[in-house]
Order: C-alpha cells, then sequence, then structure tokens
C-alpha cells in the first residue's frame, strides 16, 4: 500500500513539477543564466531567394519619412518561402495545416543539432544519413520525443553570396546538402519531431528534384525551417527551440524568428 500511495504521489509531482520545469528556462534567460541564441537572418533585398519559378527576391521602400511625414513607415514585398521561414505542412500536402492553423505548442520545445559540417564540406550533395543520426544519439543519448531537430551543414558561410549559397553547376542544377528521406521517415516515426530545420535552401539536398523530405515532414503535419542562422553556436543538445512564424492565413509558410534558449551548462559544450 505504502508502495502504491509513493508511486501515485510521484506522478502527481511530475505533473505539476513539468510545466516548472519548462517554465524555468525563462527565468533562467531573466536572470541571465542561460543564452539566448538569434537563429534569424535580417530580411533585406540581397537575401538568397528559390532561383525556380515566379519566386522574387525580397523588396522594401520607404513610403513616409520623418523630415517630410513627421512618421517612418515602409512596406515590403516577399515570397513566403524566403530568408528564415517555416515550411508549413500544406507547403507540399493537401489537406494540412496551414502556417496559422500550427498551434504554439508545436512551436515551442526541447531542440538538438546535429553537426555535418565535415561530410557536407567534401559532398555538396551530401544528405544526412540514418546512420549519421544513430552515431549522433550513441555520443549524445536518445532524441527526445516531440523535440525538434537542426541540421547544421556549414552552409551559412555561403549566405552572404548568392552565387555561392544555391550553388548551381552548369547545367543549371544547384549542389547544398540536407536530409534523406530514410532520415526524416525515422525522425517522424520513431522519434515523433515536431519540426526539423537547416541552414540551407531547402531540407532536400539541392539536387533532390522530387522533394522527397518534404513530402514525408508535411505528410506527416510537421514544419520545416529553411535558411536557419548561427547553427554554430549551438550545443548538440540541452536548448529550447521558439519559432515565431508570421501568422498568413491560409499560408503555405513564412518568415519567423527562432530564438534558441541555452543554459550556460550546456554552452561550454563541445560540438
Amino acid at each position: 500500500m505504502k508502495n502504491i500511495l509513493r508511486i501515485v504521489t510521484f506522478g502527481i509531482m511530475l505533473i505539476f513539477w513539468k510545466p516548472c520545469l519548462q517554465a524555468g528556462i525563462l527565468e533562467d534567460v531573466m536572470e541571465g543564466k542561460a543564452t539566448v541564441i538569434d537563429l534569424t537572418y535580417p530580411l533585406n533585398e540581397k537575401n538568397p531567394y528559390w532561383p525556380v519559378g515566379n519566386y522574387t527576391p525580397f523588396r522594401y521602400e520607404v513610403i513616409a519619412n520623418i523630415k517630410r511625414d513627421m512618421v517612418f513607415s515602409g512596406r515590403y514585398s516577399t515570397p513566403e518561402h524566403l530568408g528564415t521561414h517555416l515550411d508549413a505542412p500544406n507547403h507540399f500536402e493537401l489537406n494540412r495545416p496551414s502556417v496559422d492553423q500550427i498551434p504554439f505548442e508545436q512551436l515551442v520545445g526541447p531542440a538538438v543539432m546535429i553537426d555535418i559540417t565535415d561530410k557536407a564540406g567534401h559532398d555538396h550533395d551530401y544528405a544526412l544519413l540514418l546512420s549519421d543520426v544513430e552515431q549522433w544519439e550513441k555520443v549524445h543519448g536518445r532524441i527526445p520525443d516531440g523535440s525538434m531537430v537542426l541540421l547544421h551543414t556549414g552552409w551559412c558561410k555561403r549566405w552572404y553570396n548568392f552565387e555561392d549559397y544555391k550553388n548551381k553547376d552548369t547545367n543549371g542544377s544547384m549542389h547544398f546538402p540536407g536530409y534523406s528521406k530514410e532520415a526524416a521517415i525515422f525522425l517522424v516515426e520513431k522519434r515523433n519531431v515536431k519540426g526539423v530545420g537547416i541552414d540551407t535552401l531547402s531540407g532536400d539536398c539541392g539536387n533532390c528534384s522530387a522533394f522527397q523530405v518534404h513530402h514525408v515532414i508535411n505528410g506527416a503535419g510537421k514544419f520545416m525551417l529553411e535558411n536557419v542562422a548561427n547553427l554554430d553556436k549551438l550545443p548538440p543538445r540541452g536548448f529550447t527551440l521558439i519559432v515565431a512564424p508570421i501568422k498568413i492565413e491560409g499560408g503555405s509558410g513564412g518568415q519567423c524568428r527562432i530564438w534558441a534558449l541555452v543554459p550556460q551548462q550546456t554552452t561550454t559544450e563541445k560540438h
């Protein structure tokens, strides 16, 4: 009887303790005990954009200034999928949530970072393999269920040079790293991730025209983050991610602000 009471008491404690644990990281931020890393590139007219079809660069113009109008204001135009942005589940699949329908609970939570910069440096078409994920878990532990996974390829070094970033060959095919279909299926089916992210133009490799990874992720009702900045500043695990996408009704995605909240004890971990 005593053992049963202990189990029940422990369960009740966990129910009430869990929200406190989640809120703790915000308290640490306010008290200077955690680091906030902005994973977002500023929007401007030099941002790389998807160089296919009707996609266009970001545009901004001033429509009022303080000297003339006593107020400063501007207007902008942009494709949804430009800059640091989110691909909503309806981006590649029918009858899936649009960007405005993604609940808050799916946009915040624990996250991990997988580093493939060495492999991507030698092979620009490298795709994260299932064996890469398994090796990461051997070193850093199991990817928590319901987490978000960020893939660091080192492509951020090319962000300010559009030609290097899209890396087209003489036939017009782009070459940059991404996820493999097998790794994406594992993360969705075996780890129930909330979403995945990457520091390139697409979660699929540049030369992958079938967009298999997008279909896997979006088909499962998950989102994908692209052109994510500052992944080199993150530890492999132990941080919280906050994703705040623009709320376009019915939109297939849109620009978003992404913050990583990293407790001080994890900032010194080696990648």
